[in-house]
């Protein structure tokens, strides 16, 4: 069985399982609450196929994708400058640890006074909060390159483009894919709060707009669909992660085969 298949089937028991419990204990739900599961499925489905992925999936994911986007590339960039310049991320070093410190949602009201409630303010957010784990990550990955690698590289005259490119990126990346994956857990949360105070559209809004008119099975509908979103987007990234680090973990691979 291919490797991927079989990990997936391994991942989806346990969902499949807590489903049919959920359908079978909640069957005869009269719960303002916490409708039954079929009720919620039929909201599901009048709701998500496919009238509110134009209106409120697809909008949401676009400001995802420019906000996640726009942090993982300042943040990569940044992140290699700071890393390579320690007296400059001595000099910066306090800024980053107070607003690190800061929860990111703490400044969605300043946010809201500059930039509206709009689409800008939403990407900005998005953006802002899921910045600090990839130029973590980045400063870490860079910092801790093999000695050894700088000093072949040195000892060859790579020019600077080359050593970054060929030596030093390939040997952070692995650091920089994980404050990256950090950072699409964290956008998602902030695309959902940020929907929920700022103007009408999105996944966030149809969520609580369906807990303000009391539709609790669009609401718990609403949640599946965020919940689905948040897997295959992790999904996707674990591909792209792969296919990217494939050369990373055959080496890891081939060390623990070597020491076993």
């Amino acid at each position: 069985m291919n490797k991927h298949l079989r990990l997936f089937l391994t991942e989806l028991w346990l969902p499949v399982l807590l489903l049919v419990a959920w359908w079978s204990l909640s069957a005869n739900s009269t719960s303002l609450y916490f409708p039954a599961l079929r009720t919620i499925s039929e909201a599901f489905a009048a709701d998500w196929l496919f009238d509110h992925i134009g209106i409120d999936l697809l909008p949401s994911l676009g400001r995802l994708a420019v906000g996640y986007l726009t942090a993982v590339v300042i943040g990569v960039i940044l992140g290699v400058f700071l890393g390579l310049n320690r007296a400059a991320e001595e000099t910066v070093q306090p800024l980053l640890e107070f607003v690190r410190a800061t929860p990111g949602i703490a400044i969605l009201p300043v946010a809201m006074i500059f930039l509206g409630t709009g689409t800008t303010m939403k990407v900005v957010m998005i953006a802002f909060v899921a910045f600090w784990p990839v130029l973590l990550n980045t400063i870490e990955g860079v910092r801790s390159v093999e000695p050894v690698l700088l000093d072949v590289s040195a000892s060859y005259r790579l020019d600077r483009t080359t050593r970054l490119t060929h030596v030093i990126l390939p040997a952070a990346a692995p650091q920089i894919f994980a404050g990256a994956r950090t950072a699409i857990a964290i956008g998602v949360v902030v695309m959902v709060v940020t929907e929920m105070v700022g103007t009408p559209g999105g996944l966030g809004y149809y969520i609580l707009s369906s807990q303000r008119s009391f539709d609790l099975a669009e609401m718990w509908a609403g949640i599946i669909v965020l919940g689905l979103v948040g897997y295959l987007i992790n999904q996707l990234f674990r591909l792209f992660e792969g296919y990217v680090l494939r050369w990373h973990h055959g080496m890891v691979a081939h060390a623990k085969g070597g020491t076993s």
